[in-house]
């Protein structure tokens, strides 16, 4: 009778078979580089909010000099004062005068395409969010030039 019983279940397996083994590596491997580009993505928002805090920083700073001292200033070192503790590198900010229009600048050009792809993005939600060159201001929203812009007044 034990015999018969242990031809009908046939032998117990003890693990798992190659091919249940490479399924689930390949499972974890999928999900793996999913969460991969979505941390990347994750990376480079983080990234350009970060420099429109930084711009928004600055603007206040530049608010406050000209209430104080009725003038604008482009030497922004003198606005480290009003930043307080923020932490904010001015050397790669400046600001510049178009057309009885003041604007702060910060430069893009060491960040990749994914910073600045957000950063076009969030130009598009903004409207206070301009491009250019080094030297002068689109009025246009900022779409991957290697200078970005805010408005100051």
């Amino acid at each position: 009778m034990k015999q018969m019983w242990m031809r009908l279940l046939g032998k117990r397996r003890k693990g798992f078979t190659l091919v249940e083994l490479l399924i689930v590596i390949i499972i974890i491997g999928i999900l793996a580089g999913a969460m991969l580009l979505v941390a990347g993505s994750g990376t480079d928002k983080a990234e350009a909010t970060r420099i429109v805090s930084d711009l928004r920083t600055v603007k206040s700073a530049a608010m406050m000099y000209y209430a104080d001292n009725g003038s604008w200033t482009t030497d922004l070192s003198r606005l480290k004062s009003y930043m307080g503790s923020s932490g904010v590198d001015t050397s790669q900010f400046k600001m510049l005068a178009a057309s009885n229009d003041y604007y702060i600048g910060r430069n893009v050009t060491s960040y990749g395409n994914g910073v600045k792809a957000k950063l076009k993005d969030m130009a598009t939600k903004d409207k206070n969010l301009f491009g250019g060159t080094d030297s002068a201001v689109n009025t246009t929203a900022y779409n991957n030039e290697n200078w970005i812009y805010m408005q100051v007044r």
